[in-house]
Parts: C-alpha cells; sequence; structure tokens
C-alpha cells in the first residue's frame, strides 16, 4: 500500500523474489520472551511496544543474528511516534558495556501489520546500523503462539528513486528464522513441563536425570527408526527415498565400535560424570558448613 510517500510490500517471506533477499535473519527465544515480557508490562494507554535489536552479522553481511533486545520509550505526536533519545542513548551505551560484539541492527515493534508512522523511525536506527541496513520486525502477539511463523515477520528497507526524503523508502520481506542452541534448548524443554502442572513452576533436574530423560529418548528415536524400517522390509510401508538416504548418512557418520569396547566407554564416562556430581555435592556442603560457621561466630 502506498501512504505518505512510503510504500509497503506486505508479500510472505515464501514469495519473496531471489533479488529482494539481500540478508537472512536468525532470532533468539531470549528476544521473543523479552518482547513478550515489554508487551505484557507496557501502559495501558500503549496499543504498542518498539525496541531495539541487538546482535552480530556475518563478515560479508548475508547472515544476521538477532540475539538481544531493550525497550525503547516513545510518545505519538500528529500520528508519529516520537522516539526517546536520551533513554534509547543510555540503554545502547549500558549494554554496550555488557556486550560490546553486539551492534544495533534494527528495531521491533509489535502488531501484525506495517505502519506509515514506521519509515521515520526506521531512519533513527539506520544512524547506528553503519553501512548496513537496519532491519524491521514485527511480533504479532496475538498469533505468537498459534502460526507456524509465530507470528515474526523481518524487513529491510531500500531507496525509492532518487529521493532524499526522511521515511521515503521500500520495505522488503527477508527470511526469519527462529534459531536455538542446546542450552536454550534445555531452557525451553523445562519451561514448556511446567505447564502440566497445577502451580506452572517446575523443578530444575540434575545431571543424572538429564542423562536419564536423553537416554529415553535415544532409545524412542531408536524404536521409531527400527520399526520403520521393518515396515517397509515387510511392504507394509511404501519406501521414501529422501528418509532413506537420511537415515544411510546417520548410520554412516556412527563409528563402528564393538559393544563391549562401547560398554566400557560408557561405564567410564558416566564414572567420571558421577565423580563430578559428587565433587559438585561435597563443595556445596562445605561452602554450606562454612556460611553457618561464620554466621556463628559473628553472633
Amino acid at each position: 500500500m502506498v501512504n505518505d510517500n512510503t510504500l509497503f510490500v506486505s508479500v510472505g517471506n515464501s514469495a519473496t523474489a531471489p533479488h529482494q533477499r539481500p540478508f537472512s535473519c536468525t532470532i533468539s527465544p531470549v528476544v521473543l520472551f523479552a518482547v513478550l515480557d515489554h508487551y505484557l508490562r507496557r501502559d495501558n494507554k500503549q496499543e504498542k511496544v518498539i525496541g531495539a535489536l541487538l546482535g552480530v552479522r556475518s563478515p560479508d553481511g548475508t547472515e544476521v543474528e538477532i540475539r538481544n533486545t531493550f525497550s525503547a520509550i516513545y510518545t505519538e505526536e500528529d500520528a508519529q511516534i516520537v522516539l526517546d533519545k536520551e533513554h534509547y542513548n543510555n540503554m545502547h551505551d549500558l549494554h554496550q558495556r555488557v556486550n560490546p560484539e553486539e551492534q544495533i541492527l534494527g528495531w521491533y515493534t509489535t502488531g501484525p501489520n506495517l505502519t506509515p508512522a514506521s519509515a521515520p523511525l526506521h531512519t533513527v536506527f539506520a544512524q547506528d546500523t553503519g553501512n548496513f541496513r537496519p532491519i524491521h520486525v514485527t511480533f504479532d502477539t496475538e498469533q505468537l503462539l498459534k502460526s507456524d511463523d509465530m507470528g515474526v515477520q523481518a524487513y529491510t528497507s531500500a531507496p525509492v528513486g532518487f529521493s532524499t526524503k526522511p521515511g521515503d523508502c521500500l520495505y522488503l520481506p527477508v527470511p526469519c528464522d527462529i534459531k536455538y542452541v542446546d542450552a536454550e534448548r534445555s531452557g525451553l524443554d523445562m519451561l514448556a513441563s511446567a505447564k502440566s502442572t497445577e502451580s506452572r513452576s517446575v523443578s530444575l533436574l540434575s545431571d543424572m536425570d538429564h542423562l536419564e530423560i536423553a537416554i529415553g529418548k535415544l532409545q524412542e528415536m531408536l524404536q521409531r527408526i527400527s520399526e520403520y524400517v521393518d515396515s517397509v522390509v515387510t511392504g507394509k510401508e511404501k519406501p521414501n527415498n529422501a528418509i532413506g538416504r537420511y537415515i544411510m548418512d546417520t548410520v554412516s557418520v556412527v563409528p563402528k565400535v564393538d559393544s563391549a569396547s562401547f560398554e566400557k566407554m560408557f561405564n567410564s564416562h558416566l564414572q567420571d560424570l558421577l565423580m563430578v556430581v559428587y565433587l559438585a555435592n561435597m563443595t556445596r556442603t562445605q561452602l554450606s558448613v562454612a556460611e553457618r560457621l561464620n554466621l556463628l561466630v559473628s553472633n
């Protein structure tokens, strides 16, 4: 749609032409939680919230990783969004002291659609992105847990013709995925397990409990693969070339170790893990005793 000399292209990421994909971006789950927390704590008079996106870029700028964010304060004047620059600069300076490797990548807002007020604000964040174009990410809080894309859409800007007026830009969607590491996956699984409890809380698991859960999941996956292979061999299910190649590639990277050697290595690693757990518990006990002794001496 065209409004106030600003052109907004509202097409899905899958329909984006190849020449409109200068880079792709990934978002950490920490950013989703931060945006949701900001939205839930907003003033009742505000319909949406905005903030800055921080992260790192690849040397060639083709890959962007959004790792963190901080909220921004704004006011609306004559249908325009005015950013509190003093608060923004202070938050940026504080974040640079903690994470100097992360830089401003763009900004976010809650809501399903782009608005004409986004273009002038886009130029404000463009001053801190250097030679790269800033990223604008919209979070649809109504569809965050309902749709496959979690209501997250990313855009970048491009100039329109030879216009130099702030706000004259073209918004182009870019591919955007939610990416998390193993440590974040463990935290997400822990949070998800609390939904089945009445108190909506869950206690942390020990290392042995995590090991037991991992072994159980591994056995379950191996059982599913064995049942699938048996069903294909007996003709109960039609073979799938893609699944067959994936299983073959997975099996080929597994080292060939006899059962006796594998059991010996597993027991050795298990003993090392038990020793680490034992030492950690002993250290925790010693610290607790020392703390109580200090309290007795001080009294």
